[in-house]
């Protein structure tokens, strides 16, 4: 193969490379290269997202936005404004059905989080393939793949942080306060969609504060940068004045902002034990499954050779760190979504160190590296029979019907997964009227979807009620209305294990499997 000489645009790089190398490199990020990511990400996420309701969280978001609810009911760190300011006006296009659309709206966004990434990488080093293999490493990487088949929150904090990173590469480059200006109005967006865009902005501020004592930044940029965060964080800041307003909580309220309504502890957390340590591990070697994560270690080991100031380049390395371990000491049982910028700062490590490997003079191997990307896809196919062979637990204890939980959490992809639909109609249609339907957070979503936005038996007395939301109409549920109401209506719950249903219903009556459901049965 033929070698030619030329000038990089990267520094004052002088570099061989082979011809093939020069036909997918340009010299230049054009727009042309940015959408064709864009709508190739964007065609693997539509292609494979859900094809309607789905569980849990994604599943609440769906009908959340179906209400136009940007408060939610579980405390205002996960009521995520931005990301229901957006999908409002988007469920109105009148494409397919409901939560198909709000599906695909995930996709979208998450498409342009991995085409942001491309940008960053192509602008950082001036050259596509390395930006294209680390765009490609996150788009396939399990947690972000998965979480773009569904609405998720995670897919925008992602293309918000990517966008914090050009502005302050921008910044690095020209010293122009103008591209900080941008950074911290992102920033303030991004920590209106989720509390995690905190843990940047910390790495943000210590970074001024730094650049002001030597005097790379004058102290008046320090006023405009405060307003238009300001100005970005808006739509929470909204929710937590009209909060302390109604309720005049300061402190709750300022609690609720931080943690939620019960995950004070989770957030501050600071033990762990082995079963959390294997589980982290086992997460990161799903996520990148593929021998090029071995160009992780070179990317860190090289980043402040190719950064355009050093700072740029402790910036990053000191996000990673941070986000690792507020994800690795975490104690909520989805902590594995709370890896995802932690993987998409891999990914940019995982671009650096492709180039540094091409800077060398190496041979580039690309059909190798890709199909060294792609391998990831068998990889997720085999995983659940893999599971199985190491007697490996996935997910909890409880089985869910028509959800396979070894596949439902292993493989990324869900368009054949319509398991939460089939178990909402099972459940409306199987049920004694009057009835009352208890569901856990993770199975009330599509049952109250269902209900509702498809009107599944409509007008019949069915009420559902859970701790995220309940039909309209529903009586007070508790321990004090429970005798009464079992002795005017039938009671089901989705589960009958004890953390998923109520435990005064545990201590007085016994349950009856009644198709998908369990009836309340009066102890003897």
């Amino acid at each position: 193969m033929n070698s030619g000489l030329r000038k990089q645009n990267f520094e004052t790089h002088i570099i061989h490379k082979p011809d093939t190398y020069l036909l997918i490199s340009n010299t230049k990020c054009s727009k042309m290269s940015y959408f064709l990511v864009f709508f190739a990400a964007a065609a693997l996420y539509i292609l494979t997202c859900a094809p309607g309701a789905v569980w849990q969280d994604a599943g609440l978001i769906q009908y959340r936005v179906w209400h136009n609810d940007i408060e939610g009911k579980l405390g205002l760190a996960l009521s995520h404004p931005l990301f229901y300011l957006i999908a409002i006006p988007f469920k109105y296009i009148p494409v397919d059905q409901y939560a198909y659309r709000i599906n695909c709206l995930g996709a979208i966004i998450s498409a342009f989080a991995i085409a942001n990434l491309f940008l960053l990488l192509r602008l950082w080093l001036g050259e596509t393939f390395p930006a294209l293999l680390g765009a490609v490493t996150l788009a396939l990487s399990h947690t972000f793949w998965q979480h773009s088949t569904m609405p998720e929150t995670y897919g925008l904090t992602a293309a918000l942080m990517f966008l914090e990173l050009v502005m302050l590469l921008k910044y690095a480059r020209t010293s122009r306060a103008v591209y900080l200006y941008l950074l911290a109005f992102i920033n303030g967006l991004a920590v209106a969609n989720h509390m995690l865009a905190l843990i940047a902005f910390v790495c943000y501020f210590v970074l001024v504060i730094v650049l002001v004592i030597k005097k790379q930044l004058k102290m008046r940029h320090i006023i405009p940068m405060g307003l238009l965060w300001i100005t970005g964080a808006l739509p929470y800041e909204y929710l937590i004045v009209k909060n302390i307003i109604q309720t005049h909580d300061i402190a709750g309220t300022l609690a609720s902002a931080l943690f939620g309504l019960k995950w004070e502890g989770a957030v501050l957390n600071t033990s762990l034990n082995l079963s959390v340590i294997k589980e982290n591990f086992l997460y990161l070697i799903l996520n990148f499954p593929t021998p090029n994560i071995l160009f992780l270690i070179v990317g860190a080991w090289s980043i402040y050779k190719f950064s355009p100031k050093r700072w740029f380049a402790s910036v990053l390395i000191a996000m990673s760190i941070l986000f690792f371990i507020f994800a690795f000491r975490y104690t909520v049982p989805d902590r594995y979504t709370f890896f995802i910028p932690f993987y998409c700062l891999v990914s940019i490590f995982i671009g650096v160190g492709v180039f540094w490997y091409l800077l060398k003079g190496s041979e580039p191997h690309f059909i190798m590296f890709s199909i060294f990307c792609l391998v990831v896809v068998p990889a997720y196919y085999k995983a659940p029979e893999i599971a199985r062979g190491l007697e490996l637990k996935i997910g909890n204890d409880r089985a869910i019907p028509y959800r396979n939980t070894s596949e439902y959490f292993l493989h990324p992809w869900k368009m054949n997964d319509n398991g939460a639909e089939q178990f909402a109609l099972q459940a409306l249609i199987s049920v004694e009227l009057p009835a009352i339907i208890y569901a856990d957070a993770t199975a009330a979503p599509p049952l109250l979807l269902m209900q509702e936005e498809r009107k599944l038996l409509a007008g019949q007395d069915i009420k559902i009620i859970s701790s995220i939301g309940t039909s309209e109409g529903a009586p007070e549920f508790n321990e004090q209305t429970i005798d009464k109401l079992f002795s005017e209506r039938n009671i089901y719950v989705v589960s009958n294990m004890k953390g998923y249903c109520p435990d005064f219903l545990l201590k007085r009556y016994k349950f009856e499997p009644e198709g998908v459901l369990w009836l309340a049965v009066k102890k003897e």
